[in-house]
């Protein structure tokens, strides 16, 4: 028998959640097949067959939180599924199903009642810490809190980061910690009404909204505006699409102009590729972009690589290829991680204007916005020109104002005259 085991989720990730079982008990199965998605903050992952044979024993079930080295579940290793019994299985399984329900769920009263009793002890807190995660226990130790106190939204009742956030925000700017009850009254979700679907958070939109909410506490956050005329790349793109498509096999996009422009405005304000780590500032000499990337499980910021080293034709082969992996789920979570500095385009949804937010650890960010055709001033006379708006937040703890505004204002330059890009002037 070999057992099927929780792999390794990459730096900082501890606990995942099983997404779904490809494979059932009783069913075949070959080495390194697909049998399971698990669910981490950062991606979904593939688990593959350790070896051939038959899935013996499913142990973690659908929506279960499970950690490093886990075990998942086990397979019989050379067997092969029997199809009579296969056949005969689901017969059984109708009829002993219930009587395992009946156990389970005696089973979960009386740990429950256990449960209880132990929280009205003083060694309650030290019992309940054995049964949390990593990340949670650490949570709780940061703040302080009591877990006892902290009703949980899990698996029988087990606690989660999001139970954690959501008592420590109850009970903001209280002098002492709520009793049991006001604790469980505030971290209880409302009851939901006729027209209204309740639908648990993905650990994926869970882990967004908690560093979107922590850039915002932690960072002095600020945004700087200005608009640029993309007539210039708009014309070198009608110019060479049809060249650069028949000698790459890839389309010239927006993407390309904005990541070359930012490398050298990067390069000339090295603030803005920093970061801030504990009472230093990180100055870092290579240029790893972040392209925000919206999926339907949410937003993803796959990192493209040496961008100052790459073509136009490789940075626009690295976005499309990362931008069509998110959407299928398959980016892995070392893609995502190292950025220094991130790109975001909310114009291909129409957006005219917005203040994106930080991607921590980094310390700024540039907003693209749709294209316009707009009346401006041109030598002196009103001409129509497409016109964009762009955006940069910043934090301020590291960019002065100046940096951010000479930095956007650079981009500015470098699209508005896409030739400066090519002999960086």
């Amino acid at each position: 028998m070999v057992d099927i085991v929780v792999p390794s989720l990459g730096e900082s990730v501890t606990e995942a959640t099983v997404a779904e079982w490809l494979k059932q008990e009783g069913e075949s199965v070959e080495a390194d097949e697909t049998i399971l998605e698990l669910e981490t903050d950062k991606v979904t992952l593939e688990v593959n067959a350790p070896a051939s044979g038959v899935i013996e024993k499913i142990v973690a079930q659908t929506g279960d939180t499970v950690e490093v080295d886990a075990v998942l579940g086990s397979i019989k290793e050379g067997a092969a599924a029997a199809a009579p019994a296969k056949a005969e299985a689901p017969k059984e399984d109708k009829v002993e199903e219930p009587k395992k329900e009946e156990q389970s769920n005696k089973a979960q009263e009386a740990y429950k009642e256990r449960e209880e009793k132990r929280n009205q002890s003083s060694s309650s807190s030290k019992d309940e810490s054995a049964n949390l995660s990593p990340a949670v226990r650490k949570l709780i130790s940061d703040h302080n809190l009591d877990a006892s106190q902290i009703k949980g939204t899990g698996k029988d009742g087990r606690i989660l980061k999001g139970d954690v956030l959501a008592f420590t925000e109850a009970n903001k700017g209280k002098s002492a910690p709520a009793s049991s009850s006001s604790a469980s009254t505030a971290s209880a979700p409302r009851e939901t009404g006729p027209r209204e679907e309740r639908v648990r958070m993905t650990r994926l939109r869970q882990r967004i909204a908690e560093r979107l909410k922590d850039a915002q506490n932690t960072a002095a956050m600020l945004t700087t505006f200005n608009e640029v005329d993309m007539t210039g790349v708009i014309e070198t793109r009608k110019k060479y699409k049809d060249i650069f498509e028949k000698k790459h096999g890839i389309k010239l996009g927006f993407m390309s102009f904005f990541t070359k422009a930012a490398v050298l405005a990067l390069k000339e304000y090295p603030a803005v590729n920093a970061e801030i780590d504990g009472e230093d500032i990180v100055y870092k000499n290579f240029y790893d972009i972040g392209v925000a990337v919206s999926t339907s499980n949410g937003l993803v910021v796959p990192v493209v690589r040496d961008c100052d080293q790459k073509s136009f034709s490789e940075i626009e082969a690295g976005i499309l290829d990362m931008g069509r992996r998110a959407s299928e789920g398959k980016l892995g979570i070392e893609e995502m991680m190292g950025g220094t500095f991130t790109i975001t385009n909310g114009g291909i949804f129409g957006s005219m204007l917005s203040t994106p937010i930080i991607n921590p650890p980094q310390s700024a960010i540039l907003g693209m916005h749709n294209i316009v055709q707009r009346p401006v001033v041109v030598d002196g006379e009103i001409t129509i020109r497409p016109i964009m708006y762009l955006a940069l937040s910043y934090d301020h703890r590291i960019i002065d104002g100046k940096e951010a505004v000479s930095f956007l204002y650079r981009i500015k330059q470098l699209i508005e005259d896409p030739s400066r890009l090519l002999v960086d002037v």
